[in-house]
């Protein structure tokens, strides 16, 4: 295997670990609508915790389709 493959496949690694915070993040702020934690109210906090599980059910069945189209 030659050099630039394995620099490739390093930066493709970080990379897809900074959009995944990213993703993180976007989600984490849509749930809270911007707002601190402190500002929820806990109706807003169960609708946020229900979106973030619905979230990570979507990215693990996108995961799982990947796997079976191959």
């Amino acid at each position: 295997m030659d050099l630039s493959r394995i620099i490739n496949m390093i930066i493709n690694m970080v990379l897809r670990k900074v959009v995944g915070k990213g993703v993180d993040a976007g989600i984490n702020y849509a749930v809270g609508r911007g707002k601190p934690a402190e500002e929820l109210t806990p109706e807003e906090r169960a609708q946020g915790q229900e979106a973030k599980e619905m979230a990570k059910r979507a990215r693990q069945a996108a995961g799982l389709a990947r796997r079976i189209g191959r």
